[in-house]
Protein backbone atom coordinates (compact mmCIF):
# COMPACT_ATOMS: atom_id res chain seq x y z
CA UNK A 1 0.00 0.00 0.00
CA UNK A 2 1.03 3.49 -0.85
CA UNK A 3 2.26 6.39 1.68
CA UNK A 4 -0.71 8.17 0.39
CA UNK A 5 -3.21 5.66 1.06
CA UNK A 6 -1.81 4.37 3.59
CA UNK A 7 -1.09 7.75 5.70
CA UNK A 8 -2.30 10.38 4.31
CA UNK A 9 -5.67 9.66 2.54
CA UNK A 10 -7.01 8.52 6.51
CA UNK A 11 -6.26 11.73 7.70
CA UNK A 12 -7.66 14.01 4.70
CA UNK A 13 -10.53 11.68 4.94
CA UNK A 14 -11.44 12.87 8.59
CA UNK A 15 -12.53 16.31 6.67
CA UNK A 16 -15.20 17.42 4.45
CA UNK A 17 -14.08 16.91 1.63
CA UNK A 18 -14.47 20.33 -0.14
CA UNK A 19 -12.71 22.06 2.93
CA UNK A 20 -9.89 18.65 2.26
CA UNK A 21 -9.67 20.14 -1.45
CA UNK A 22 -9.04 23.47 -0.78
CA UNK A 23 -6.00 22.24 2.12
CA UNK A 24 -4.57 19.75 -0.18
CA UNK A 25 -3.86 22.19 -3.36
CA UNK A 26 -2.94 24.39 -0.82
CA UNK A 27 -0.54 22.71 0.81
CA UNK A 28 0.67 21.48 -2.81
CA UNK A 29 1.13 25.04 -4.01
CA UNK A 30 3.09 25.79 -0.34
CA UNK A 31 5.60 22.51 -1.25
CA UNK A 32 6.32 23.99 -4.36
CA UNK A 33 7.71 26.97 -3.75
CA UNK A 34 10.60 25.34 -1.80
CA UNK A 35 13.76 24.66 -3.96
CA UNK A 36 13.83 21.35 -5.28
CA UNK A 37 9.90 20.08 -4.43
CA UNK A 38 9.29 19.85 -8.22
CA UNK A 39 12.03 18.13 -9.38
CA UNK A 40 11.44 15.95 -6.45
CA UNK A 41 7.58 15.34 -7.77
CA UNK A 42 8.73 14.69 -11.01
CA UNK A 43 11.20 12.09 -10.36
CA UNK A 44 8.48 10.33 -8.11
CA UNK A 45 5.83 10.62 -10.58
CA UNK A 46 6.50 11.08 -14.25
CA UNK A 47 6.70 8.46 -16.20
CA UNK A 48 8.18 9.97 -19.83
CA UNK A 49 8.17 7.98 -22.83
CA UNK A 50 8.60 9.07 -26.60
CA UNK A 51 6.14 5.67 -26.81
CA UNK A 52 3.79 7.23 -24.41
CA UNK A 53 3.22 10.47 -26.14
CA UNK A 54 0.22 10.66 -28.61
CA UNK A 55 -0.73 13.22 -31.30
CA UNK A 56 -4.81 14.47 -31.51
CA UNK A 57 -6.50 16.87 -33.17
CA UNK A 58 -2.67 18.91 -34.53
CA UNK A 59 -1.42 19.01 -30.54
CA UNK A 60 1.23 16.30 -29.30
CA UNK A 61 0.58 15.20 -25.73
CA UNK A 62 3.49 13.82 -23.78
CA UNK A 63 1.58 11.48 -22.45
CA UNK A 64 -2.21 9.81 -22.73
CA UNK A 65 -3.18 10.47 -18.90
CA UNK A 66 -4.79 13.96 -18.36
CA UNK A 67 -6.61 15.48 -15.46
CA UNK A 68 -10.61 16.10 -15.85
CA UNK A 69 -11.98 19.29 -15.55
CA UNK A 70 -13.33 20.34 -12.03
CA UNK A 71 -10.45 19.71 -9.82
CA UNK A 72 -8.73 22.73 -10.90
CA UNK A 73 -11.66 24.78 -11.70
CA UNK A 74 -10.12 28.50 -12.00
CA UNK A 75 -6.55 27.23 -13.49
CA UNK A 76 -5.19 28.04 -10.25
CA UNK A 77 -2.33 24.65 -10.23
CA UNK A 78 -1.57 24.17 -13.67
CA UNK A 79 2.33 24.59 -12.80
CA UNK A 80 1.84 22.11 -9.39
CA UNK A 81 0.04 19.34 -11.93
CA UNK A 82 2.57 19.11 -14.29
CA UNK A 83 5.06 17.95 -11.91
CA UNK A 84 2.82 15.28 -10.80
CA UNK A 85 3.50 13.82 -14.59
CA UNK A 86 -0.06 14.32 -16.31
CA UNK A 87 0.05 14.67 -19.96
CA UNK A 88 -2.87 17.58 -19.71
CA UNK A 89 -5.08 19.60 -17.48
CA UNK A 90 -8.74 20.30 -18.04
CA UNK A 91 -9.27 23.44 -16.04
CA UNK A 92 -12.92 24.41 -15.51
CA UNK A 93 -16.04 24.30 -15.67
CA UNK A 94 -15.58 28.16 -16.52
CA UNK A 95 -18.13 30.61 -16.82
CA UNK A 96 -18.53 33.99 -18.18
CA UNK A 97 -19.24 35.84 -14.81
CA UNK A 98 -18.17 34.45 -11.55
CA UNK A 99 -20.65 32.58 -9.40
CA UNK A 100 -20.88 31.02 -5.91
CA UNK A 101 -22.25 27.65 -6.81
CA UNK A 102 -24.69 25.45 -5.33
CA UNK A 103 -25.28 25.50 -1.31
CA UNK A 104 -22.99 23.61 0.59
CA UNK A 105 -22.36 20.91 1.83
CA UNK A 106 -22.30 19.70 -2.14
CA UNK A 107 -19.30 16.90 -2.50
CA UNK A 108 -19.85 14.08 -0.52
CA UNK A 109 -17.65 10.47 -0.64
CA UNK A 110 -19.12 7.40 -0.66
CA UNK A 111 -16.04 5.31 0.54
CA UNK A 112 -17.64 1.86 0.01
CA UNK A 113 -17.83 2.58 -4.01
CA UNK A 114 -14.78 4.72 -4.35
CA UNK A 115 -17.27 7.27 -5.39
CA UNK A 116 -18.17 10.68 -4.95
CA UNK A 117 -21.43 12.68 -5.51
CA UNK A 118 -20.92 16.55 -6.16
CA UNK A 119 -23.41 18.54 -6.81
CA UNK A 120 -21.08 21.92 -7.33
CA UNK A 121 -23.39 23.63 -9.84
CA UNK A 122 -20.18 25.48 -11.96
CA UNK A 123 -18.56 27.26 -8.55
CA UNK A 124 -15.90 29.64 -10.65
CA UNK A 125 -14.03 32.81 -10.15
CA UNK A 126 -15.12 33.80 -13.79
CA UNK A 127 -13.28 33.02 -17.04
CA UNK A 128 -11.50 36.39 -16.55
CA UNK A 129 -9.64 35.36 -13.47
CA UNK A 130 -9.05 31.87 -15.01
CA UNK A 131 -7.16 34.03 -18.19
CA UNK A 132 -5.14 36.36 -15.78
CA UNK A 133 -3.69 33.27 -14.26
CA UNK A 134 -2.89 31.32 -17.37
CA UNK A 135 -1.16 33.83 -18.61
CA UNK A 136 1.47 33.89 -15.63
CA UNK A 137 2.00 30.11 -16.22
CA UNK A 138 5.67 28.72 -16.42
CA UNK A 139 4.87 25.37 -17.46
CA UNK A 140 4.31 24.19 -21.01
CA UNK A 141 2.02 21.35 -20.22
CA UNK A 142 -1.39 21.21 -22.07
CA UNK A 143 -4.28 22.89 -20.96
CA UNK A 144 -7.76 22.31 -21.75
CA UNK A 145 -10.45 24.86 -21.14
CA UNK A 146 -13.96 23.67 -20.39
CA UNK A 147 -16.45 25.87 -21.00
CA UNK A 148 -20.27 26.54 -19.49
CA UNK A 149 -23.15 28.77 -18.97
CA UNK A 150 -24.16 30.84 -16.06
CA UNK A 151 -26.83 29.53 -14.11
CA UNK A 152 -29.26 32.49 -14.41
CA UNK A 153 -28.39 32.49 -18.25
CA UNK A 154 -31.43 31.55 -20.60
CA UNK A 155 -30.60 28.41 -22.48
CA UNK A 156 -31.81 30.63 -25.39
CA UNK A 157 -28.98 32.77 -24.70
CA UNK A 158 -26.53 30.16 -23.77
CA UNK A 159 -24.58 30.55 -27.20
CA UNK A 160 -23.35 33.62 -25.72
CA UNK A 161 -22.08 32.44 -22.77
CA UNK A 162 -20.04 30.04 -24.33
CA UNK A 163 -19.05 32.91 -27.09
CA UNK A 164 -17.25 34.80 -24.17
CA UNK A 165 -15.89 31.98 -22.77
CA UNK A 166 -14.09 30.76 -26.01
CA UNK A 167 -13.16 34.61 -27.03
CA UNK A 168 -11.46 34.85 -23.50
CA UNK A 169 -9.72 31.95 -23.24
CA UNK A 170 -8.60 31.61 -27.13
CA UNK A 171 -5.18 33.12 -26.35
CA UNK A 172 -4.46 30.75 -22.96
CA UNK A 173 -5.54 26.75 -23.47
CA UNK A 174 -4.99 24.82 -26.06
CA UNK A 175 -7.96 23.28 -27.01
CA UNK A 176 -11.78 23.38 -25.84
CA UNK A 177 -14.65 21.51 -24.04
CA UNK A 178 -17.96 22.36 -24.52
CA UNK A 179 -19.95 21.12 -20.97
CA UNK A 180 -23.31 20.53 -21.52
CA UNK A 181 -23.68 17.47 -19.86
CA UNK A 182 -22.95 18.22 -15.90
CA UNK A 183 -26.33 17.57 -13.81
CA UNK A 184 -26.20 20.36 -11.43
CA UNK A 185 -27.23 23.64 -13.46
CA UNK A 186 -30.98 23.17 -13.79
CA UNK A 187 -31.37 22.77 -17.73
CA UNK A 188 -27.99 22.17 -18.96
CA UNK A 189 -28.53 18.87 -20.38
CA UNK A 190 -31.56 20.10 -22.75
CA UNK A 191 -28.89 21.31 -24.80
CA UNK A 192 -27.88 17.57 -25.26
CA UNK A 193 -30.96 17.71 -27.51
CA UNK A 194 -30.45 17.66 -31.25
CA UNK A 195 -31.34 20.81 -32.57
CA UNK A 196 -30.05 23.17 -29.67
CA UNK A 197 -26.70 21.59 -29.75
CA UNK A 198 -25.73 21.61 -33.20
CA UNK A 199 -27.12 25.12 -33.20
CA UNK A 200 -24.36 25.67 -30.62
CA UNK A 201 -21.29 23.32 -31.82
CA UNK A 202 -21.56 25.19 -35.23
CA UNK A 203 -21.69 28.68 -33.74
CA UNK A 204 -18.60 28.00 -32.08
CA UNK A 205 -17.30 26.40 -34.85
CA UNK A 206 -17.99 29.78 -37.27
CA UNK A 207 -16.02 31.77 -34.49
CA UNK A 208 -12.99 29.05 -34.63
CA UNK A 209 -13.02 29.59 -38.80
CA UNK A 210 -12.21 33.69 -37.66
CA UNK A 211 -8.80 32.78 -35.80
CA UNK A 212 -5.21 32.12 -37.62
CA UNK A 213 -4.60 29.09 -35.48
CA UNK A 214 -6.79 26.03 -34.83
CA UNK A 215 -7.72 24.83 -31.42
CA UNK A 216 -9.67 21.83 -31.13
CA UNK A 217 -13.39 21.80 -30.00
CA UNK A 218 -14.67 18.59 -28.40
CA UNK A 219 -17.90 17.67 -26.94
CA UNK A 220 -18.05 16.66 -23.20
CA UNK A 221 -21.14 14.05 -22.89
CA UNK A 222 -23.29 12.55 -19.89
CA UNK A 223 -23.13 8.88 -18.96
CA UNK A 224 -27.04 8.80 -18.97
CA UNK A 225 -27.93 9.00 -22.79
CA UNK A 226 -29.78 6.74 -24.58
CA UNK A 227 -28.50 5.08 -27.75
CA UNK A 228 -30.52 7.18 -29.90
CA UNK A 229 -29.50 9.79 -28.28
CA UNK A 230 -26.13 8.96 -28.78
CA UNK A 231 -26.62 8.17 -32.77
CA UNK A 232 -27.99 11.93 -32.50
CA UNK A 233 -24.19 13.41 -31.20
CA UNK A 234 -22.73 10.83 -34.07
CA UNK A 235 -24.55 12.54 -36.24
CA UNK A 236 -24.15 16.42 -35.21
CA UNK A 237 -20.06 15.57 -34.12
CA UNK A 238 -19.61 14.63 -37.91
CA UNK A 239 -21.67 17.17 -39.56
CA UNK A 240 -20.24 20.03 -37.37
CA UNK A 241 -16.87 18.99 -38.05
CA UNK A 242 -16.25 18.88 -34.37
CA UNK A 243 -12.68 17.91 -33.37
CA UNK A 244 -13.18 15.08 -30.58
CA UNK A 245 -15.49 13.71 -27.70
CA UNK A 246 -15.20 13.43 -23.92
CA UNK A 247 -17.29 10.33 -22.32
CA UNK A 248 -18.24 10.79 -20.00
CA UNK A 249 -19.03 13.44 -17.34
CA UNK A 250 -21.12 11.88 -13.87
CA UNK A 251 -24.20 10.23 -14.06
CA UNK A 252 -27.39 10.78 -12.38
CA UNK A 253 -27.83 6.99 -11.43
CA UNK A 254 -27.35 5.74 -8.32
CA UNK A 255 -27.34 1.85 -9.40
CA UNK A 256 -25.98 -1.05 -7.78
CA UNK A 257 -23.87 0.98 -5.60
CA UNK A 258 -22.77 -0.82 -2.22
CA UNK A 259 -23.34 2.18 -0.08
CA UNK A 260 -26.99 2.04 1.66
CA UNK A 261 -29.55 3.69 -0.22
CA UNK A 262 -30.60 5.63 3.01
CA UNK A 263 -27.31 7.00 3.09
CA UNK A 264 -27.66 8.02 -0.81
CA UNK A 265 -31.36 9.47 -0.15
CA UNK A 266 -29.67 11.46 2.28
CA UNK A 267 -27.03 13.33 0.31
CA UNK A 268 -29.71 13.99 -2.73
CA UNK A 269 -29.12 15.22 -6.17
CA UNK A 270 -25.64 15.49 -7.99
CA UNK A 271 -23.66 13.57 -10.69
CA UNK A 272 -21.85 10.74 -9.49
CA UNK A 273 -18.50 9.69 -9.98
CA UNK A 274 -16.07 7.37 -9.59
CA UNK A 275 -15.64 3.41 -9.84
CA UNK A 276 -19.46 2.56 -10.42
CA UNK A 277 -19.34 4.75 -13.75
CA UNK A 278 -16.63 2.90 -15.00
CA UNK A 279 -18.48 0.10 -17.06
CA UNK A 280 -21.14 2.32 -18.17
CA UNK A 281 -18.46 4.92 -19.64
CA UNK A 282 -16.48 2.27 -21.22
CA UNK A 283 -20.16 1.39 -22.78
CA UNK A 284 -20.36 4.61 -24.35
CA UNK A 285 -16.71 4.89 -25.35
CA UNK A 286 -17.51 1.58 -27.61
CA UNK A 287 -20.35 2.52 -29.19
CA UNK A 288 -18.98 5.90 -29.99
CA UNK A 289 -15.25 4.29 -31.58
CA UNK A 290 -17.79 1.62 -33.41
CA UNK A 291 -20.51 4.44 -34.58
CA UNK A 292 -17.54 7.42 -35.38
CA UNK A 293 -14.84 4.82 -37.15
CA UNK A 294 -12.03 6.25 -36.32
CA UNK A 295 -13.30 9.56 -37.61
CA UNK A 296 -13.46 11.39 -34.21
CA UNK A 297 -10.54 10.89 -31.40
CA UNK A 298 -12.31 10.10 -27.85
CA UNK A 299 -10.72 10.56 -24.36
CA UNK A 300 -12.67 8.52 -21.71
CA UNK A 301 -13.01 9.08 -18.69
CA UNK A 302 -15.29 7.99 -15.85
CA UNK A 303 -14.42 5.36 -13.09
CA UNK A 304 -10.90 5.08 -14.08
CA UNK A 305 -9.25 4.04 -10.28
CA UNK A 306 -6.56 1.48 -11.69
CA UNK A 307 -4.65 0.95 -14.51
CA UNK A 308 -6.73 -1.87 -16.23
CA UNK A 309 -9.56 0.55 -16.17
CA UNK A 310 -7.86 2.85 -17.86
CA UNK A 311 -6.59 0.08 -20.22
CA UNK A 312 -9.89 -0.77 -20.95
CA UNK A 313 -11.08 2.49 -22.47
CA UNK A 314 -8.18 2.53 -24.58
CA UNK A 315 -9.08 -1.00 -25.73
CA UNK A 316 -13.28 0.54 -26.24
CA UNK A 317 -11.52 3.33 -28.77
CA UNK A 318 -10.33 6.12 -26.33
CA UNK A 319 -7.32 7.69 -27.53
CA UNK A 320 -6.56 9.55 -24.52
CA UNK A 321 -7.90 9.17 -21.19
CA UNK A 322 -8.88 11.71 -17.93
CA UNK A 323 -8.95 10.74 -14.45
CA UNK A 324 -10.61 12.38 -10.73
CA UNK A 325 -12.06 10.81 -8.24
CA UNK A 326 -9.41 7.86 -8.74
CA UNK A 327 -6.60 10.77 -8.10
CA UNK A 328 -8.04 11.52 -4.45
CA UNK A 329 -8.89 8.26 -3.49
CA UNK A 330 -5.82 6.47 -5.14
CA UNK A 331 -3.11 9.49 -4.93
CA UNK A 332 -0.65 10.89 -7.51
CA UNK A 333 0.65 7.26 -8.04
CA UNK A 334 -2.46 6.40 -9.96
CA UNK A 335 -0.80 8.88 -13.38
CA UNK A 336 2.28 6.68 -13.27
CA UNK A 337 1.21 3.21 -13.10
CA UNK A 338 -1.19 3.82 -15.83
CA UNK A 339 1.29 5.53 -17.88
CA UNK A 340 3.79 1.97 -17.29
CA UNK A 341 0.93 -0.03 -17.63
CA UNK A 342 0.25 1.36 -21.26
CA UNK A 343 3.78 1.48 -22.06
CA UNK A 344 3.80 -2.13 -21.02
CA UNK A 345 0.66 -3.39 -23.02
CA UNK A 346 2.56 -1.50 -25.96
CA UNK A 347 5.65 -3.54 -25.72
CA UNK A 348 4.01 -6.60 -25.38
CA UNK A 349 2.05 -5.90 -28.90
CA UNK A 350 5.46 -5.22 -30.52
Amino acid sequence: MSMYKALIRPLLFLFSPESVHHFATAILQLSCKIPGIKALLRATFDKSSPELERELFGIKFKNPVGLAAGFDKDARLVDELECLGFGFVEIGTLTPEPQPGNPKPRLFRLMNDQAIINRMGFNNEGVESAVRRLKKRKSSILVGGNIGKNKITDNKEAYLDYEKCFEALFPVVDYFVVNISSPNTPGLRDLQEKEPLKALLMHLKSLAATKEKHKPILLKIAPDLSLSQLDDIVEIVLETKLDGIIATNTTISRADLNTSNEIVDRIGAGGLSGKPLGERSTEVIRYLAVKLNGKVPIIGVGGIAEPKDALDKIRAGASLVQIYTGFIYEGPALIKKINAAILKELNNIN
